[in-house]
C-alpha cells in the first residue's frame, strides 16, 4: 500500500472528510488530495503533522514514515532490552507499589507483560496451557479453562471485554485485534451456578464494571483501572497498559491483606 492510501484509509476511518483534515493540519485540501491519490509525496513534517492529527499510533507512524521512504522514528526495543532497563524498573516499582491487590501490565495485544505477586490469587484453577506463554490476559480471563467458570457476573464482564477491544480496533484497525475478538466472543457461557448477588450498592456513575470472582475463600469483588503512559517516545511503552484491581468491598480486601500476610510468613 502506498503512503498515500494509507493516509486516506486512516483519514477514512476517523471518518473525517479532506476539507476536515486539511482544515485541522493547516493545509490545503488539494495539496492533501494530490497526496492521497500520489500525484504529491509528502515531506517528513508533513507526516508528523498528519499523523497528529489523525491520531494514529506510533507503530503505525512508523510504518508511513517507511512506506514515504523515511526512516523510523519511534524506537520499538522489547520490554527486556538493555535499553528499557529504567521502563521496566517504573513498571515493576507501580505494579509492587499496587500489592496487596493485583495488578498487571499488557501489551496492545492484552499478552501479559509483567505482574506483580497478588495476581497469582486470582489463577486458582486455570489449566496450565493458558498460563504457557505468551499469555494472554483475555483468553484466560474468558477461555472455559480459565476463569471464566468462577467468573460471577460472566455475561457483564465480557460485554465490557470486548467492549475494550473494539475501542481499540477502531483507534488502530488491527486485524489482529479483529481476529482475537472474534475468538473471545465466540466462547460459551459457562454453565455453573453462582449464588445470586444483590444489587450493588454503588453503581459507579457507570464509570466501571465489577469483576467478581469466586474463589475457595469466597467471592472477591474489584473495579479495575487501565493506566496508559503519556507522550512515551517508543513503540512499546505506547503499546503498554496497565490494569489495576482495586478491592469493590471490605471483604474483599481483608481477604486479599491475609493472604498477602500469610505467604509472608
Amino acid at each position: 500500500m502506498s503512503v498515500g492510501e494509507m493516509l486516506k484509509e486512516w483519514r477514512q476511518r476517523r471518518h473525517l472528510s479532506q476539507q476536515d483534515l486539511a482544515f485541522d493540519a493547516d493545509v490545503s485540501a488539494r495539496h492533501l488530495s494530490f497526496l492521497e491519490t500520489g500525484r504529491a509525496q509528502p515531506s517528513r513534517d508533513m507526516l508528523f503533522n498528519l499523523a497528529e492529527h489523525l491520531s494514529i499510533p506510533l507503530r503505525e507512524r512508523n510504518a508511513l514514515l517507511v512506506a514515504a521512504g523515511f526512516a523510523p522514528a519511534y524506537s520499538d526495543e522489547l520490554l527486556g532490552d538493555p535499553g528499557m532497563e529504567a521502563a521496566r524498573k517504573a513498571i515493576d516499582f507501580i505494579l509492587s507499589g499496587h500489592e496487596p491487590f493485583p495488578a498487571l501490565a499488557i501489551d496492545r495485544y492484552w499478552n501479559l507483560v509483567a505482574s506483580n505477586k497478588a495476581l497469582g490469587l486470582l489463577l486458582e484453577g486455570v489449566d496450565p496451557s493458558l498460563l504457557a506463554p505468551p499469555v494472554n490476559v483475555l483468553r484466560l480471563s474468558l477461555h472455559p479453562l480459565g476463569l471464566a467458570p468462577r467468573i460471577v457476573n460472566f455475561k457483564q464482564w465480557r460485554a465490557h471485554a470486548c467492549g475494550g477491544v473494539r475501542k481499540q480496533i477502531d483507534v488502530s484497525g488491527d486485524p489482529i485485534l479483529r481476529s482475537l475478538l472474534d475468538e473471545i466472543s465466540s466462547y460459551p457461557v459457562p454453565d455453573v451456578q453462582h449464588p445470586v448477588i444483590a444489587a450493588d450498592e454503588h453503581n459507579y456513575a457507570g464509570l466501571a464494571v465489577p469483576f467478581r470472582l469466586a474463589t475457595s475463600s469466597g467471592m472477591l469483588s474489584f473495579v479495575t483501572t487501565t493506566t496508559v503512559f503519556g507522550t512515551p517516545v517508543s513503540v512499546t511503552l505506547s503499546e503498554l497498559a496497565v490494569e489495576s484491581f482495586y478491592p469493590a468491598d471490605a471483604a474483599t480486601a481483608i481477604r486479599l491483606r491475609s493472604s498477602a500476610l500469610a505467604a509472608e510468613l
